[in-house]
């Protein structure tokens, strides 16, 4: 099982507070840790205004994760970040 690079963009509603994003920051590296892969880099964007609104949200807060992972380990991650409150919206892709 090689490691591959990912790379996972969150969006968070525009009123998200810091401890939201420190919240949301800390599952990401867990969730990471639990499928033995790594966090090579975050990115925080900052708010910025939607194209079209999300869930009535007309600007949204987004984080960008660079990462490691086993390709194995993507549908558990994909699940738990789709029952996650909170968060909007996210897409995780593989980096070539």
């Amino acid at each position: 099982q090689r490691m591959r690079s990912y790379e996972l963009a969150i969006v968070l509603p525009g009123k998200a507070t810091s401890a939201k994003k420190e919240k949301v920051k800390k599952l990401i590296s867990d969730l990471v840790n639990q499928v033995k892969g790594k966090v090579l880099k975050e990115d925080d964007w900052g708010k910025v205004e939607l194209a079209y609104k999300i869930k009535k949200e007309e600007s949204g807060i987004f984080l960008i994760f660079d990462l490691e992972l086993v390709s194995e380990s993507i549908k558990d991650i994909n699940q738990k970040l789709r029952l996650e409150d909170g968060i909007m919206r996210y897409l995780l892709v593989r980096k070539e």
